[in-house]
């Protein structure tokens, strides 16, 4: 077992760190604080193959794997960990459409989704329905060459500025087995979406309800078969879970590189706090703990390549460490910084609101747990 990344990928990762550096670190600040969606920010990082991740080459994707992509997205984390979680969430809209689409589906919207000319939404959570996704109520209809769609989406990550929606929809019977998978693409008549939604963090990326109401959409549109939409759902939500602890990762490595630099220069009672044992203990626990999670979501990347028969349970374990102990890396660098930490000033205080979602998005770690218990107590 080789822990070391290839030649390829430690440059797949520098050039991913270069690019945080100067196109979005230095904004990221100006992006919270205003809500903007950075339309050009992220325009560039596709133009560096930073949209079409696992997408294939023959539409315009980079064809990496799961481990080069998880590099990418911690390596843009640690400089704007809501820019990067909505880099993660049209990847693996993109990603599915690549999976199990028809090659017209693939020629028409990989293209643009790859070079982010098109943006792209998953629309699985409703109002009603979250963790208990297979509950879904938004209705599909077929009618001719066309289903009638009725319902909405909830916490939609792109609502109001995609220009294609992933769309769960139930075709049929109740439960997972009912479930199609749509593409509905902005300005059909009857989609529509609700106000911004107000958020603690990703404050970068649009979020809003979306709302169909009689919208017809062609059957030409749906990826798969009817009764698969459940399946290629949770298929992208593997790679999803993986992609979002990557993201905590960023967030949390880079807490931990403001913390270090504070303990040595900041001083009290004559001395440097990076000479007091208990602050000692505090972030060398901080940094092992980062590093167990980060070696979590190699190892679940690697398992979903290889198409592992426990690689759902694996990426379900990344997803629940590496998250929650993202989370406490960076509350914990925030009491390190004192009063500092608490500021706007710092960067601190913007990484632990834009990673506490982490814990509850992709599925909550409660339903990580659930997933996880279910595999070793199966009979």
């Amino acid at each position: 077992m080789n822990f070391d990344l290839t030649e390829d990928q430690r440059a797949i990762r520098t050039l991913a760190e270069d690019f945080a550096a100067t196109e979005m670190a230095p904004h990221a600040a100006r992006w919270d604080a205003e809500c903007l969606f950075p339309v050009d920010a992220l325009r560039k990082a596709a133009a560096l193959g930073f949209a079409g991740l696992y997408v294939r080459d023959d539409v315009g994707g980079t064809g990496l794997g799961r481990l080069e992509a998880a590099l990418v997205i911690e390596a843009l984390a640690a400089a704007c960990t809501s820019t990067a979680a909505y880099i993660s969430i049209h990847n693996m809209a993109a990603w599915m459409i690549d999976a199990f689409g028809n090659d017209e589906q693939r020629r028409r919207h990989l293209p643009g989704l790859c070079s982010m000319e098109a943006f792209a939404s998953y629309c699985l959570t409703e109002p009603g329905s979250g963790s208990d996704a297979a509950a879904l109520k938004t209705r599909a209809v077929r009618s001719g060459d066309h289903y009638v769609l009725n319902g909405s989406k909830a916490f939609i990550s792109g609502g109001g500025a995609s220009d294609l929606y992933v769309v769960m929809v139930r075709t049929g019977e109740p439960g997972p087995k009912g479930i199609s998978c749509l593409v509905v693409e902005n300005g059909t008549p009857g989609l529509s979406c609700g106000k911004q939604e107000k958020k603690l963090g990703w404050h970068s990326q649009p979020t809003a309800m979306v709302i169909f109401e009689d919208c017809r959409v062609p059957v030409t549109n749906r990826i798969g078969a009817e009764g698969e939409g459940f399946r290629i759902a949770m298929k992208g939500l593997d790679g999803g879970r993986i992609n979002i602890g990557a993201c905590s990762l960023g967030a949390a490595s880079a807490c931990l590189t403001v913390a270090r630099e504070h303990l040595l220069v900041r001083e009290q009672f004559g001395r440097k706090l990076a000479e007091f044992q208990a602050l000692q203990f505090k972030i060398a626990d901080m940094a092992t703990e980062l590093d167990a999670a980060r070696l979590m979501v190699h190892r679940a990347a690697c398992a979903l390549d290889a198409d592992s028969a426990d690689a759902t349970v694996q990426a379900a374990m990344a997803k629940r460490l590496a998250t929650d102990i993202g989370f406490e890396v960076c509350d914990s660098a925030l009491q390190l910084l004192g009063g500092y930490g608490y500021l706007m000033d710092h960067p601190v205080e913007r990484f632990m609101r834009d990673a506490r979602v982490h814990q509850i998005l992709e599925g909550t770690n409660e339903i990580m747990r659930v997933i996880i218990a279910r595999h070793l107590l199966k009979a």
